[in-house]
């Protein structure tokens, strides 16, 4: 696999829309070259738009999203992929194909009608499942697979283009506990071991700030708060884009904030406060006899 090279992305005064709504108003932000950014925030609050802009798929109504420098919109698609992989919701294959031959399709933004497939294509593919560890599967139809073991070939393929930036829209969405976590872990293998920069969508707080080094908080298309986990979850910043009362302790795993969200129904009442109650309905009763506990 090729050495990765370092490339930039941000994006200045964005406004983007669906249908002459505008979901994204004025945003500017700069992604951190080599870290791994999460964007988080209640649904329909822009961060799918958002990153689908960052990726070209989207075109804004103003502003521009610059890579290395350089509106996207002017470099040529063929360039872009080169630099950028995208990893969409619920992405689909052709029925029948195997793994080999999904993951291979990631080197098309680097083959032309004049080069034909190549030993370094072989090597970038088998590079890439073998960080994905769907090596071993290789010929195996995609439709006979898990949830975690689809979204790592997806990943896999993302990773076939060689690609500095990698964006990811909710890649755990759908996938059981464990396999979410082996998704997570493989996304900080990568950039640990590569520096890929890594910008994904997720909707867990608390794995977005046990596994993110970089958060953007979003609320109606604007960010509310970008910066490290440690300083950007709070109580009131969860509140405010999510309208959830929280406490917010030490994770005691990680040492990332942890949110604990307090709602209405799930709120115990300490010892020391079920004292207090059976005392004054002890007192009750010997008052009039009326109230009395009930044995249960």
């Amino acid at each position: 696999m090729e050495p990765v090279t370092e490339h930039s992305l941000a994006a200045d005064g964005l406004a983007v829309g669906y249908d002459q709504r505008e979901i994204i108003h004025d945003l500017s932000v700069r992604i951190p070259t080599g870290k791994i950014t999460v964007i988080v925030g209640a649904n329909a609050c822009g961060k799918s738009t958002l990153l689908k802009t960052l990726a070209r798929l989207l075109k804004p109504s103003r502003g521009t999203v610059l890579l290395d420098g350089k509106s996207i919109q002017q470099i040529p698609t063929r360039e872009v992929a080169t630099k950028l992989g995208l990893l969409p919701q619920s992405p689909a294959a052709p029925e029948g194909i195997t793994v080999a031959d999904l993951v291979g399709r990631g080197r098309y933004p680097r083959t032309r009608w004049i080069r034909q497939w190549s030993k370094e294509d072989d090597e970038a593919v088998a590079a890439a499942m073998t960080s994905t560890d769907v090596l071993s599967i290789a010929d195996r139809p995609i439709d006979e697979l898990s949830g975690g073991q689809r979204q790592r070939v997806w990943i896999a393929m993302a990773l076939a283009q060689e690609t500095d930036i990698l964006l990811l829209d909710e890649p755990t969405t759908f996938l059981d506990l464990t396999h979410q976590f082996e998704v997570l872990d493989l996304l900080v293998d990568l950039n640990k071991s590569e520096s890929r920069t890594i910008v994904l969508v997720l909707h867990d707080l608390n794995q977005a700030c046990r596994f993110g080094d970089h958060l953007i908080a979003m609320k109606n298309g604007e960010i509310v708060a970008e910066g490290d986990p440690r300083k950007v979850i709070s109580e009131e910043v969860v509140e405010e884009v999510f309208g959830l009362a929280v406490k917010v302790i030490p994770d005691p795993v990680a040492g990332s904030p942890m949110v604990v969200p307090i709602g209405r129904h799930t709120t115990r009442t300490s010892p020391a406060a079920n004292g207090t109650a059976a005392a004054a309905l002890a007192a009750s009763a010997a008052a009039d006899g009326v109230c009395r506990p009930i044995d249960r």
